[in-house]
């Protein structure tokens, strides 16, 4: 395991800009609608709005102000938050992004999960939170094999658990597919006992 800061080279995203200013652009096929794909229209917009005013910069110091590491889990690199809380009694709490998501999709709750009482809840309901990228996805990756399926992916969230010295976790996630039957990771346990 080694630790992961996320920091790309300001040429890249200068790249970036550059290919979006510099998009020839399609008649628009069919009806102006959804009905023939994304709508020009509305595709121009979204690249001006990449291009001119979102802040790449302000996404990696979100995503930076947690603890990141990059492991490797069955063959693939795994990356990886852990958020580890100050409360004494916190249950570690695993949480997993669906297809097509990613670890951003899930900023917003580190902090309240990992710490209420510094966001003005119950520290009795804190959890160590540890949110990874699923196989192949954002920081995890690349893939060098197929076969990631839903019970090998909880499988690998099993490992990543056990190797951080959680005996027990109460995952949540988002995903197309239910939990699959007699995978270890996919039982809800309440109780747990931390890494020191």
């Amino acid at each position: 395991m080694r630790s992961f800061r996320v920091d790309f080279p300001q040429e890249e995203l200068d790249d970036l800009r550059t290919r979006l200013s510099s998009t020839r652009w399609p008649e628009q096929a069919g009806t102006a609608g959804w009905d023939s794909g994304v709508p020009l229209p509305y595709l121009r917009e979204l690249a001006a709005s990449w291009r001119d005013d979102f802040s790449w910069r302000a996404v990696e110091k979100r995503v930076n102000a947690f603890p990141e590491f990059v492991t490797t889990i069955d063959g693939a690199p795994i990356h990886f938050l852990h958020a580890r809380s100050p409360e004494p009694d916190a249950v570690p709490l695993l949480i997993t992004h669906g297809w097509p998501g990613s670890f951003l999709d899930f900023l917003d709750v580190v902090g309240p999960l990992s710490d209420p009482r510094s966001h003005g809840g119950d520290p009795s309901t804190a959890f160590h939170v540890v949110l990874p990228s699923l196989p192949g996805f954002g920081f995890s990756g690349p893939l060098t094999e197929h076969g990631w399926t839903l019970p090998r992916v909880a499988e690998a969230w099993a490992q990543l658990m056990s190797f951080l010295g959680y005996d027990a976790t109460s995952p949540r996630g988002a995903t197309s597919a239910p939990p699959s039957p007699g995978c270890s990771a996919s039982r809800t346990v309440t109780t747990s006992s931390a890494p020191t």
